[in-house]
C-alpha cells in the first residue's frame, strides 16, 4: 500500500492578517527562526463560486516555490487528512489596535 502525502495546515499573521495555507512540504529553516513551507497546495474544484479570499491567496504565492515564515508569526501547524480552503483574513488585532491608547503616566514632582 503506497504511503500517503503528509498534509500540512499552516495558520500565520502577516501584517495584520491571518493566512491559513495548505503545504505537503514543511521544516525548520537553516535560516534561525524561520520555518520553510513548499510545495502550496490549492483546491482545484471547478465551480461557479469563487472565494475572494482563496483567489487572493494563489495570487500572493502565486510563483513562489518556497516561503520561509518567522516562527513567531506561526499560530498553528496541523497534519490533516485532506486539504482544505486557503484563507486570508483581518487580524482581530487589527482592530483592536485602532482603540489603543498610551497608558497615562503618573505626574512627575517638580523640584523645588
Amino acid at each position: 500500500m503506497p504511503k500517503r502525502r503528509p498534509i500540512y495546515r499552516v495558520i500565520f499573521q502577516s501584517q495584520a492578517q491571518t493566512y491559513e495555507i495548505y503545504a505537503s512540504e514543511i521544516y525548520q529553516s537553516d535560516l534561525h527562526g524561520f520555518i520553510e513551507v513548499e510545495e502550496f497546495l490549492f483546491d482545484e474544484r471547478s465551480g461557479v463560486v469563487v472565494d475572494p479570499s482563496e483567489e487572493k491567496l494563489k495570487s500572493e504565492f502565486s510563483g513562489v516555490l518556497r516561503s520561509y515564515i518567522p516562527m513567531h508569526t506561526v499560530i498553528r501547524i496541523d497534519e490533516v487528512e485532506k486539504e482544505g480552503v486557503g484563507k486570508i483574513t483581518e487580524s482581530g488585532d487589527k482592530v483592536r489596535s485602532n482603540n489603543v491608547s498610551p497608558f497615562p503616566m503618573p505626574p512627575t514632582p517638580s523640584k523645588d
